[in-house]
């Protein structure tokens, strides 16, 4: 796993909290995940989530997850934790103004010491956030103690890809990302598999070469000032982030990174 120093909690609530959070929901939606609604019906479907089920999302963001969650799959009730206060404030405001305040419950914390009961949970989500997390193996076993027993962990996430970042690359990704570290699909798999769980699929999306690619054409073709916008009219500063998305498209179609798709049982 490759890994940096210097990166953790902090600077992550400072990106979803600050202009780069905005940047990525101008970017991807609501759903600040790579694939959007079909990455996430996909992903639904794929674990058995379905009417009735009360989940948890871990790094719920603007708790746009939940909100597919019970319109699309009719879940019973969702509860999200999330360390960065400006989402976790707008995603009750969304979910009020969408009237779903009464199924969606936050929790404004760490998603290593959630504080949720054990077994509470039917499944526990995760959409491309679990990155951030710099204790993967802490994320993992909590996710493995807040499922109960026969439940699922479903979750979609940044991953090395097969063909490997050197450590030069590694380090600008990360630095970047504001990933502490990158877990590879095979290190999640151990990680399932030493808290109790089962891993029934865990596999490439191949989702994220052609979604890296719409970013950078959405932001070149039609985006461009309102990104602007965001980064207070500052071109030295887009010209900069597209460089280094232009490098992570790079490393997209290399196989270097990609979107890793899991879904375990709890035995």
């Amino acid at each position: 796993m490759k890994a940096i120093a210097n990166v953790g909690l902090k600077e992550v609530t400072a990106v979803y909290g600050g202009q780069e959070g905005d940047l990525w929901e101008l970017l991807m939606g609501q759903q600040i995940h790579i694939g959007g609604f079909k990455s996430s019906m996909d992903l639904a479907e794929r674990a058995g989530i379905g009417a009735g089920m009360r989940g948890v999302d871990l790094c719920c963001c603007n708790g746009a997850g939940m909100r597919f969650l019970v319109r699309f799959r009719n879940v019973a009730s969702m509860t999200g934790v999330d360390a960065t206060e400006t989402v976790v404030d707008r995603g009750r405001r969304r979910c009020q103004e969408e009237g779903v305040h009464d199924r969606i419950r936050f929790v404004l914390g760490d998603v290593c010491h959630s504080g949720l009961a054990t077994g509470s949970a039917d499944f526990v989500w995760g959409k491309d956030a679990w990155c951030y997390v710099t204790d993967k193996p802490k994320l993992i076993a909590e996710a493995a103690r807040v499922v109960k027993p026969g439940g699922t962990i479903a979750f979609t996430d940044w991953v090395e890809g097969p063909a490997g970042l050197s450590d030069a690359e590694a380090e600008r990704f990360l630095t970047c990302m504001k990933f502490a570290n990158l877990q590879d699909i095979p290190g999640y798999c151990r990680l399932l598999e030493e808290n109790g769980c089962t891993v029934v699929a865990a596999d490439d999306t191949g989702r994220f070469p052609a979604h890296i690619d719409l970013y950078l054409s959405m932001v070149d073709m039609q985006l461009t000032f309102d990104a602007l916008d965001i980064l207070g009219y500052d071109m030295d500063m887009l010209q900069t982030v597209a460089g280094e998305f232009a490098f992570i498209r790079e490393l997209a179609h290399a196989g270097e990174v990609a979107q890793g798709r899991f879904i375990a049982r709890r035995d």
